[in-house]
């Protein structure tokens, strides 16, 4: 038990999916894995642990935004011994060639801030996607016939963004899509030695301002959870 998972020791997997939202924790362990126990929910950030096709993963909430997520992924690595940390969540497009409901694979991630910029210190870091578990899930992801896209995302440290021009650099350079994870999370697996992707659905586009209807959310998610779950024991 840490002070924010209360997992006791080994409830915790090597292999950890990391959606934003607790529920769609529980919607996807539920939905994809089999013996499937609740290993955590304090503060009500719920994690599970079961198997898939044999091989035991934990699907475990981080919450929003990199200052979050970068509490629980710590306590997952020197606590608990996770190896390979595959974020699963949505992000907003930013290319025209990125259309809704495609899949983006985090090559690199660009960011203003960091919970680690005070390690860094005048050091721009490039943090980047593990090859292995990149080339894995884009040959999953085409053998779905899932559209798919790799390269840099942008990690953004806010929401509600009042720097317009900051994304319309990021879209000049190439970036495919935003979210607000992926930056810490490479950081952290770089700094203990570890794996880690992130797998992102389309949800939105910040140039042509459609959004995925909500019906059609649950179906194009779990695209994004098979692909992070076959390219992790590929």
């Amino acid at each position: 038990m840490t002070i924010h998972i209360g997992a006791a020791p080994g409830q915790i997997a090597e292999t950890v999916l990391l959606p934003g939202d607790p529920y769609r924790a529980r919607w996807a362990a539920e939905t994809f894995l089999d013996d499937v126990e609740l290993v955590n929910e304090v503060r009500g950030m719920l994690g599970f642990t079961g198997t898939w096709k044999g091989n035991r993963v934990t699907i475990h909430g981080t919450g929003m935004g990199m200052p979050s997520l970068s509490i629980y992924v710590n306590e997952m690595i020197r606590d608990y011994g996770a190896k390979t940390l595959i974020r699963i969540g949505s992000c907003g497009g930013m290319q025209h060639s990125v259309k809704v409901r495609d899949i983006i694979l985090g090559m690199t991630a660009t960011t203003l801030s960091t919970p680690s910029r005070g390690i860094f210190k005048e050091m721009n870091f490039a943090p980047c996607a593990d090859y292995s578990l990149l080339a894995a899930a884009h040959r999953a992801a085409t053998a779905r016939d899932v559209a798919v896209h790799a390269g840099g995302i942008y990690s953004a440290d806010v929401f509600y963004d009042e720097r317009p021009d900051l994304n319309e650099q990021m879209t000049r350079h190439g970036i495919l899509g935003v979210e607000m994870e992926a930056a810490e999370l490479y950081n952290l697996a770089a700094r203990h030695g570890c794996r880690a992707l992130a797998v992102l659905t389309v949800s939105d586009h910040l140039l042509t301002h459609e959004a995925l209807p909500s019906e059609d959310r649950e179906k194009t998610f779990g695209d994004m959870v098979e692909i992070a779950l076959e390219a992790a024991f590929a």
